[in-house]
């Protein structure tokens, strides 16, 4: 599991940035859990990272709204799925993080055909609901 982390194809956040801690895990695990450190917690510090430009890196924290980034994963048995688990939860936060905003939507109005035939099939279900009262 060691080795740079991939966010994107731009984007990869060496090992020397990632903090590591093991401790164990409260989860499954059987007779193993009270000797293995299975839990993962990995940490990023992205206002210190020089991974990322400085304008992903500004985007990224302004939408995260804390420099720190602290991932814990304890779903798996095994330390190593756990980190793997911790290490492609980071990478999806940060690809959200410093994904480009959405384009802004236009707005429209509805075309005068498709008015009139949202009124007409209004006026159809009305009539047949007043066929249906009694005189």
């Amino acid at each position: 599991m060691p080795g740079p982390l991939v966010v994107n194809d731009a984007v990869v956040i060496p090992d020397a940035e990632l903090v590591w801690r093991f401790s164990r895990s409260s989860g499954p695990g059987g007779q193993g859990v009270n000797t293995t450190d299975s839990r993962v917690e990995l940490t990023f510090d992205l206002s210190a990272t020089t991974a990322l430009p400085p304008a992903l890196k500004a985007r990224a924290l302004d939408r995260l709204g804390t420099g720190t980034i602290t991932i814990a994963a304890s779903e798996y048995r095994s330390q190593l799925r756990n980190r793997e688990a911790a290490a492609h939860r980071l990478a999806q936060r940060l690809r959200e993080a410093i994904a480009p905003p959405p384009k802004r939507r236009r707005p429209t109005k509805p075309s005068r055909g498709s008015v009139e035939r949202r009124i007409a099939a209004k006026k159809h279900r009305s009539g047949l609901k007043r066929l249906r009262r009694e005189p």
